[in-house]
């Protein structure tokens, strides 16, 4: 089994945002939980966690590693351990939500929901965001995580252009 990732769907609401994503992934849900709710695992595929307190209310500071100086901190505002994993932070990233569920008898089902204020290019924006970052997730479970001193916006560029030739 490979790695599916979904394209991801999208609508807004009393201007809010709401991204939706679901992968499924060829590793167990605590490989797959590790990765999304972990200080060792999230620089692998989307950020560094600065400060990651691992209980609902703890405080969290997630440092992007492909943009310089894009560090923003906020709450886990969920927490169940190896089920739900949700990060609310004080920025355009807004709440972030990560639902793993059992796929079968060794993969895992990640459902992912993204909300945040912003505009239809800030969606769009987001949803090639994201889409790149679960390539990394998929590669970093893999065994190949990101190497972000040569991250370039190049996929990410072409995951916009496909979102914004969409009609949603």
């Amino acid at each position: 089994m490979t790695a599916t990732i979904g394209q991801g769907t999208s609508r807004t609401e009393n201007g809010i945002q709401h991204l939706h994503f679901e992968l499924h992934l060829p590793h167990p849900v605590e490989h797959a939980w590790l990765a999304v709710a972990s200080a060792r695992g999230l620089p692998q595929w989307l950020a560094a966690a600065d400060v990651l307190e691992p209980r609902l209310g703890g405080a969290v500071v997630l440092r992007w590693l492909n943009q310089v100086g894009e560090r923003h901190s906020g709450r886990v505002t969920a927490w169940d351990v190896e089920r739900i994993a949700e990060y609310t932070l004080d920025s355009l990233h807004g709440r972030m939500r990560f639902h793993l569920e059992p796929d079968g008898t060794a993969g895992t089902t990640l459902r992912f929901t993204n909300e945040f204020h912003g505009d239809d290019s800030l969606r769009l924006d987001c949803l090639a965001g994201w889409h790149d970052h679960f390539e990394y997730l998929a590669e970093a479970l893999s065994g190949h995580p990101a190497e972000w001193s040569t991250w370039t916006p190049d996929r990410w560029r072409r995951f916009r252009d496909v979102y914004a030739s969409r009609s949603f």
